[in-house]
Order: structure tokens, then sequence, then C-alpha cells
């Protein structure tokens, strides 16, 4: 039968009007189902149902129309796109049948579906790419479909061709809008990190702010922290944060392979459970009690070695994610090595303090010990020079007290600024020959020195007063330890080194015997010169005298 020139034109009027409305609707799922019913509405079918394939070309979706949801879901099964539907799949033109048991490619309808008869397929086509099939059975007050129906049907497939592909770029440029925003939440995430491990080498902050933006980027309620103790075989809870503290803490230590914080630090990979109440792995029942249902935990590593495990526990549902959990592994690759930085540094901490009081333990023992134990030498003279010749003993004690009064001062010059004050500011030769005054005024014995042909005004602070110590420490020991009483000092220059040389008449001593328990003293003299690059060598033996001998570099040592 067909159309009038009127009917057509009412026909192809109302078909324009759907398509505008398919074009305008960016919904899957609704544009098909409306498809489906302007087809069933335009080919005046009984029954309309669109099938939708996927990037293999296998049918991915089927919406029908004309039928109760309770019709379809006594049906056996959804199309497998065989018989005549599989036929549509593969063609290119349309498939018209007066009766669908009739034509050979039929392989009749599963248990409980309706009785059809008349058949019209249209593929719907984007160049040369299939994307669905629109169905139509049953033409109502006809008993089949016309051509006239076809070319509708087709016009109507290649809107619908249009509005699904518009419909499936605007999906993905949701999915893409979503991925973006979560990016951007994953970025924000780890620059806060990266800000936050940048900025502070303090174990405490780090461990709270990286827990607190974890636990914020997750959702969670509660998070947790644990360390590797020293012993590397348990590991101690050193923060919480969030609800149910008294909860967490009732279990703060776990050793390696039990419970879920020692199976995340013995294998070293996270670990997640979405039903704490029956998972007999979870050793807290209090948290349990508390209403935590999932819990998340991640390693803290720098490199291959473990600072420490994570956790975080939620009250909620929603289950935690793949993502999430690398996100939180990608945190505690960074929050371990920044805790190992911490560490280092607070060590590095420790050790400059356990230098500093060396160099104090030096300073003092070269410079302000050895002042007062000068005058302890004279004051000794001046006892022996009582009866025999006061006026001596008089000047001794008088240089006594100037002694006294000079070791005061720089012992509060000190105290001010941790620096000892005796080397002056006239070089090292004025230097040594203030220590050589000294000690011919403190004790019996001579000294001779043997200047260098130039001066060493170019000579670094550092090899200055490494030189001078040493001088200051080798004279004390002369008058200490050896009782000598002549003292050589000489000093000269290479073109790369400063050397001098200390040679007292003294008794001498052992020193391999030494070497197993050398004196604080000797042990200074060396450490003053590696310091700066130089070094010490002693040579003496018990009955004839002690050699000192010290260089150090004309430049400075890097």
């Amino acid at each position: 039968m067909l159309l009038t020139r009127e009917q057509l034109q009412e026909r192809l009027i109302a078909l324009h009007q759907a398509s505008l409305e398919l074009v305008k609707d960016v919904s899957l799922e609704t544009l098909l189902e409306r498809i489906a019913s302007v087809a069933c509405e335009q080919a005046e079918a009984r029954y309309a149902a669109l099938g939708v394939l996927d990037a293999r070309g296998n049918l991915e979706k089927f919406i029908a129309v004309g039928m109760t949801e309770r019709e379809i879901k006594r049906i056996a099964h959804p199309p497998r796109g065989l018989g005549l539907i599989g036929a549509l799949m593969n063609a290119k033109e349309p498939l018209r049948v007066p009766v669908i048991q009739e034509h050979p490619l039929s392989v009749g309808f599963p248990p409980n579906h309706p009785p059809m008869r008349s058949f019209l397929g249209v593929p719907i086509r984007s160049g040369e790419r299939q994307l669905g099939q629109i169905y139509l059975t049953d033409k109502k007050n006809a008993p089949e479909f016309t051509a006239d129906d076809e070319k509708i049907i087709q016009m109507l497939a290649a809107y619908a061709a249009i509005a699904i592909t518009n419909a499936r770029l605007y999906e993905q440029l949701k999915e893409r809008d979503i991925a973006l925003t979560r990016r951007n939440v994953d970025m924000a995430l780890l620059n806060g990190i990266a800000s936050t491990l940048t900025s502070s080498l303090e174990l405490d902050e780090i461990l709270n702010k990286t827990l607190g933006l974890v636990m914020n980027y997750m959702r969670v309620e509660a998070g947790e922290i644990f360390l590797l103790e020293e012993d590397g075989k348990s590991l101690r809870m050193v923060l919480h944060r969030g609800q149910a503290a008294e909860a967490f803490w009732t279990r703060n230590v776990f050793k390696m392979g039990e419970g879920y914080i020692g199976v995340v630090a013995e294998t070293r990979k996270p670990v997640v459970s979405t039903d704490l109440a029956s998972d007999m792995r979870f050793l807290r029942e209090a948290v349990v009690k508390a209403g935590f249902r999932q819990i998340a935990c991640i390693p803290l590593l720098s490199g291959e070695n473990l600072m420490g495990v994570m956790s975080v526990a939620t009250l909620g549902t929603e289950p935690i994610d793949d993502r999430n959990v690398e996100m939180m592994a990608a945190v505690g690759n960074w929050a371990g090595l920044a805790i190992e930085n911490a560490r280092l540094h607070a060590n590095a901490r420790r050790l400059a303090v356990l230098e500093e009081r060396q160099r104090i333990g030096m300073d003092l023992h070269d410079g302000i010990i050895q002042s007062i134990y000068g005058v302890g030498l004279s004051l000794e003279g001046a006892l022996h020079s009582i009866e025999t010749d006061p006026q001596d003993a008089k000047q001794r004690v008088q240089h006594a007290i100037e002694g006294l009064n000079q070791a005061i001062r720089d012992l509060r010059s000190y105290i001010l600024d941790l620096r000892p004050r005796q080397l002056g500011s006239d070089g090292l030769m004025s230097g040594i020959k203030r220590l050589i005054a000294e000690y011919r005024a403190n004790t019996f014995a001579e000294v001779y020195l043997t200047e260098p042909e130039s001066d060493l005004k170019d000579l670094p602070q550092g090899q200055i007063l490494a030189l001078f110590h040493i001088c200051q420490e080798a004279l004390a020991n002369s008058a200490k330890h050896a009782r000598a009483k002549k003292v050589q000092i000489a000093v000269w220059m290479t073109d790369e080194r400063v050397l001098m040389e200390i040679n007292d008449d003294g008794k001498g001593f052992d020193v391999e015997a030494m070497q197993a328990n050398i004196g604080h003293g000797l042990s200074n003299m060396r450490t003053r010169a590696r310091s700066v690059g130089g070094d010490v060598e002693i040579s003496s033996a018990p009955g004839e005298g002690t050699t000192v001998l010290a260089w150090v570099p004309r430049e400075t040592h890097p």
C-alpha cells in the first residue's frame, strides 16, 4: 500500500521533528529508547527494538519497545545475534520480510517470546562502520512493512547514527572530564605531599602532614602510622589521627607478619580489607566495634628499605578502589624517603653536637687547661724558692696571679663565643713566641726557635690555628710529662706545605705502647692536623726525648 503525497509529507515532518529531538538528547540509554519509539510510531509497528554494537561488532545493548517489563523478564534469554538479527548485523542494506518464520535464516524465538510475523530491519551506519540496527515487527493494519516504511526508517537510521555518535562522544568527554578531575585531585595530593616533604626535615611534622593529606584525599575517618623499630622485627604506632583513637591504641605494636600491619611490612605490598568484621587477619576487635568496616594499609619505603606502614580506615561501605590504593602507594614511597632523610638529618645533627663537644674539649684542653697547668708549675717553683730566694718566689706568685687572671679572661671569652683567644691576631709566629715566653716563665727549660725565611701571612686561618694548638700541646707535654730541660722549635715552608718540628730532651716514651692507649693530648694534635688536610708524626723512645713533626697544606683543604 503506497502512501499519498499528503501522508508522506506528514510522516516526513514528524520524522524531522523527531530527529531534532534526537540530536538534543546526549544520554545514550534514553536516546536508544527514544529512537526505538520513533521508529515504532513512524512505521506503525507493534514492536520495535534497537541493537547497538560494540567496537568489535558484537551486540552490546538491546532496547525493546512494545513489551512490558514483565514480558521481557519472562523471555528465556536476551537476543544472541543469531537468525535475522545476526544477518542484519553483517548487512549494509535493509532487510524486509513478510513472514519471519518462512525466511531461511530464521532460527525461531526463545521460550515465552511473544509471536511476531512481519519484520523490517535497517542498519544504523556511520560511514563504513555499523553502529547498530533498528528492528520492527508486526505491521499494524497491514500484513507486512512497505517500501515507504523502509525509506522512512532508513532516514531515521541516518539521524540515529549522528545522534548515537554524538552521545558516545559526549560520554567519552564526560569520562575524560571525570578522569581529568581525578587527575587534578591526584596532582593536588602529590603536590601537597611534595611541598610537605621538601619544606621540613622534622619527622613529626612530616608524619602529621602526610597522614592528614592522605586522609582528606581518601575521605576516611581515621589513619595511623607505624614505624619500624631498631630491632627490625616489630613496628610501633607513632601517630593516630581521626576518630576512635582509644580503639586503635588498644594494639600499638605488631611483629613482622602479624596482622595487617605486620603482613604489609613483611611483604612490602598494600593490603585492603572491605569487611573487617569477618576478616580474621585484622587483630583489633575494638576498631570493628567502633564501627569501622574497611581498611587500607601500604608500606612506607625508601628504595629497598622499609621505614614503616601507613593505614587508613573508614566507616563507609563504598569500596576502596585500586586507584586510591595506587595513590597511597605512591605517597608511601615519597613519605618513606622523607622519613629516612629526616632520620639522617637528625643523626647528622647529633653527630654535629658530638663533634662540637669534642672540639670544645680539645680547645679547653689545649688552651685554658694548659694555661692553668702552667700556673701550677710556676707556683711549684715559688714553693721551692720561698726560703732560699723570697724575691724570686714573690715574682713567681705575682706571675701566677697574672696567669690565673688571664685564664679567667680566656674562659669568659670562650663561654661567650666558644672560641679560645690565646692565639690573638698577630699571626702564627707571634702566637708561638707568646707560648715560648709562657713556657720559659713557668719552667726551668730553655726554648730555641727557628723561624721560616718568609712570613706566613697567606696561610689560611684553619692551618694557623692547627699549628698553634699543636705547638701548645707539645710544649705542655714537654713540661708536664717529659720534664725536658731544652726544647727546639723549627718552622719552615716548602712549595706545598708548612712544617713545624718540636724536639725536646725529656725522658721520652714507648711510641708503640702509647698507640694502644694514646693520650688525649696526642690524639688532639693528630685530629687538628688532619682536619685541615695535614698530619702529625711522633717519634720517641724512653730516655731519648721526643720529636713532634707536624705539617699542614699551604692551601685550604677541600
